[in-house]
């Protein structure tokens, strides 16, 4: 069989209104974010908590935080396919924006929590409903570079996050990043609907972002299970492995203070190239799956390395972080993977949920990491988590049905 050849790449579509819209609001998505994670410790310390208080309170808020990517994710997905991508991005970005504002306000920890919950609700929707709108208008041959510009544009907004809470108070970084928000949103102008979904929205016929349809199908069932799994060492890495890098620096016998925030940033660079170079990997393979398998092993090398290679300074403990964060660099791949897998009138549904799933299992992850800490060491403890992770990962993008070059006008029954 002779498979035509595809046309050649006119890469003027990649620097189209929405692509760069999506990839500014992933910026201040990733940017508000991570903003608690860099300022988790001294915003509480100077709400007046003890270290012990800081400790819990900073666990307990990004719980908060998480299960409102998680409800969050269902909220917009479900009106990215009932109303449209367009009304999800900005949307989302409105929502998020306006309760950072809040948090630069915030005065005491029970607000803090309530607030970064209405927070991860609003960033929730951001990403899914920008590879969406992405993947649809791009040509099909493009979707995989056009979606890791969105993510390695976006992903760098980590490094501003960073570098805000250096030369800003925690309050004024909370601030700027809701700044930022409202200001995308002057940039509606320009940018247009996807047209596979316009041409769906008037089929009042059709059932469109039904959440529980995910669950009555036992074959689709499996299928956005797995989508979640490809995701879970993505945020191992970030939510455990540089998360609790200060921890894991004192029981390696590190001497220098680790720095959560800066090991968070350092993260991201590696990630923002990883996600870069993972869209041509792709392209160049001609496979979602063998590009995200191999990162995944990479990362899987370096976890190791990271756990038991006796690193012994903070910079070798950074430059490893960096290769973790350039192996789960798959991050905008693996959404991709996630939109590709289910027709339009469930699309946005299942690429805005399944990375806010991902997020949200950053829960049980914390909680089993504390659990195994009570019996083994901080060290085996991640690796134990790290295990279970990577299992599940593997198993899930090995399985799971290729998508490269896929048409997306399709539909779910």
């Amino acid at each position: 069989m002779t498979i035509a050849p595809e046309p050649r790449s006119n890469f003027s579509h990649l620097f189209s209104a929405p692509v760069i819209v999506a990839a500014l609001g992933y910026f201040v998505d990733i940017y508000d974010l991570l903003l608690f994670g860099i300022v988790r410790l001294p915003s509480l310390a100077s709400l007046g908590l003890s270290d012990t208080e800081i400790s819990l309170t900073g666990a307990s808020i990004l719980n908060w935080q998480m299960t409102g990517l998680l409800l969050g994710g269902i909220l917009w997905g479900v009106l990215g396919d009932k109303k449209g991508r367009l009304s999800v991005l900005f949307g989302s970005i409105i929502t998020y924006s306006l309760a950072n504002i809040a948090c630069g306000f915030v005065q005491d920890p029970t607000t803090y929590k309530l607030l970064r919950f209405i927070a991860g609700i609003g960033l929730a929707g951001e990403l899914g409903a920008g590879i969406t709108l992405v993947s649809e208008i791009l040509p099909k041959h493009l979707r995989a570079i056009g979606t890791s510009l969105v993510a390695g544009v976006g992903l760098l907004g980590a490094v501003v996050a960073y570098f805000t809470v250096e030369f800003f108070d925690w309050r004024y970084a909370y601030f700027i990043g809701g700044g930022l928000g409202i200001s995308l949103l002057l940039l509606r102008i320009g940018v247009f609907e996807s047209g596979i979904f316009k041409d769906l929205k008037d089929q009042k016929h059709i059932q469109k972002g039904n959440f529980f349809s995910l669950f009555t199908n036992r074959e689709r069932f499996i299928r956005y299970l797995k989508c979640i799994g490809i995701g879970l060492p993505t945020w191992f890495v970030i939510g455990i492995m540089a998360t609790f890098s200060n921890e894991f620096g004192k029981a390696l016998g590190i001497d220098e203070p680790i720095k959560p925030g800066l090991t968070i940033m350092w993260c991201y660079i590696g990630l923002s190239v990883g996600d870069f170079c993972s869209g041509f990997l792709s392209h160049w393979l001609e496979s979602r799956k063998r590009a995200v398998f191999y990162l995944m092993l990479f990362t899987l090398v370096f976890s190791i390395v990271y756990f038991y290679a006796g690193i012994n300074k903070a910079q070798t403990l950074y430059a490893v972080i960096v290769l973790l964060g350039f192996g789960i660099g798959y991050w905008a791949m693996f959404v991709t993977i996630g939109a590709e897998q289910f027709g339009t009138n469930l699309r946005a549904t299942a690429a805005t949920t399944v990375p806010n799933m991902v997020r949200g299992t950053v829960v049980g992850m914390t909680t089993l990491f504390a659990l195994f800490k009570d019996s083994f060491s901080v060290i085996n403890s991640g690796a134990m988590v790290g295990v279970i992770c990577f299992i599940i990962g593997l198993y899930c993008i090995q399985t799971i049905p290729e998508t490269h070059g896929r048409d997306l006008d399709f539909l779910e029954e």
